[in-house]
């Protein structure tokens, strides 16, 4: 059972590609991760990564209990298919007191219910999709994250046409209501950005503001 409240721990309920996937990863960044799932063989896997991986014959809310799920800060429940087994995990989480619960969904309906136990719903395959749209419609769009239907958090390489330019006379802010809150030359990354930096080749600007606006910005790129 976990059971060290001193430590902000984070459960991942299925190891599916989705959760096995994300459980490495937090691992690696250092994270104290709580894994669990009906499969023994997936939960062996992950036991290279955590000393808390743990086989739950069925998802009850005893098991999760026993477990000690709900001695985590986060939990996320990456069941997507068995929307059944998916929802009254999720509930199970809530219900036991965690004060941040993620759950992944695979259709807007499952989201709906999802959200109105108290998760915070994310689409996987969906949000992938429309990253890899992007990609392949423009090559300039290196990467793409959605905050909320209005929202996006854009990384996109500098064009020709500001190289040379400095961020005051690109005026990407006036012109497209967009805001650079980063810029990546090489590998090194910018956040003390001044009106004054120039833009090289081959920069890539990080920039957040609303969809239809970035997507007048993407256009021209």
């Amino acid at each position: 059972m976990y059971s060290n409240k001193k430590t902000a721990a984070i459960a991942v309920v299925g190891l599916g590609r989705f959760g096995t996937s994300l459980a490495k990863g937090l691992c690696e960044l250092g994270k104290e991760v709580l894994v669990i799932d009906e499969n023994e063989e997936k939960v062996k896997e992950l036991r290279a990564y955590t000393e808390y991986a743990f086989v739950c014959d069925k998802l009850t809310k005893e098991a999760l209990s026993e477990a000690g799920i709900q001695n985590c800060e986060v939990v996320v429940v990456c069941i997507g298919q068995r929307i059944d087994v998916s929802i009254l995990v999720t509930l199970h989480a809530v219900s036991l007191g965690v004060p941040k619960v993620i759950a992944k969904a695979t259709s807007s309906e499952q989201g709906y219910v999802l959200e109105k136990i108290g998760a915070e719903v994310v689409y996987p395959e969906h949000d992938m999709a429309v990253r890899l749209a992007k990609r392949i419609v423009n090559n300039n769009i290196i990467d793409y994250l959605s905050l909320n239907n209005e929202i996006e958090i854009s990384e996109i390489k500098i064009i020709d046409r500001y190289i040379g330019k400095s961020i005051s006379e690109a005026s990407i802010r006036k012109k497209y209501k967009l805001n650079i809150i980063a810029i990546k030359r090489k590998d090194n990354i910018i956040t003390d950005i001044s009106p004054e930096y120039v833009f090289k080749e081959d920069d890539i600007i990080v920039v957040i503001g609303k969809k239809d606006h970035m997507q007048i910005f993407e256009a021209i790129q």
